[in-house]
């Protein structure tokens, strides 16, 4: 394809657009993300099959847990009629800031972070750094607690993983 116009909506639109967003890949990049695209079905299903198996591990040491794979949850039914892998993602509730802190910080393996669709496990708190901008009414209606954590798991090992939220969560008193 071509984008055409004129030398001044290219020089004042165009190319800044390009250069802000990135749309434009190199060759390498092209390649880099096509090697990728090889592997992605084989990660997500890991990734998911991953939060699962850390959410059952967990459920029991929380007051809320809230992934689509766990039969808890009020739409297990509906996710796993629709979906073949139900998420990398999922958050879990603590009770309050100040026990979410102690787990965050006593965090091994698992880093922090506010980012989603990694390979590496990431988590952080929602209610101050996502979802911050938002009023205590606006978070109080979507569910998002002073106490809730999200993490997005990763491809390392699910033992790994479950040792460090155990010790985690130990350390928070829970």
């Amino acid at each position: 394809g071509a984008v055409c116009g004129s030398k001044e909506w290219i020089d004042d639109v165009l190319l800044p657009f390009q250069r802000n967003t990135g749309p434009n890949l190199s060759p390498f990049n092209a390649w880099v993300v096509h090697k990728g695209l090889e592997t992605l079905d084989l990660r997500a299903h890991r990734q998911s099959e991953n939060a699962v198996e850390l959410g059952r591990l967990i459920e029991a040491r929380v007051s809320r847990m809230l992934h689509p794979g766990l039969p808890s949850h009020p739409q297990h039914e509906l996710a796993c009629r629709q979906m073949k892998a139900t998420g990398p993602i999922f958050a879990f509730d603590v009770g309050d800031r100040a026990t979410a802190f102690k787990l965050l910080d006593a965090l091994q393996l698992i880093d922090l972070s506010n980012n989603i669709g990694d390979a590496r496990s990431l988590m952080c708190h929602p209610a101050s750094t996502t979802h911050a901008g938002m009023t205590q009414e606006d978070r109080d209606a979507m569910g998002v607690t002073e106490g809730m954590l999200r993490i997005n798991v990763g491809l390392e090992d699910v033992e790994d993983l479950g040792e460090d939220l155990d010790q985690a969560l130990s350390a928070a008193g829970l």
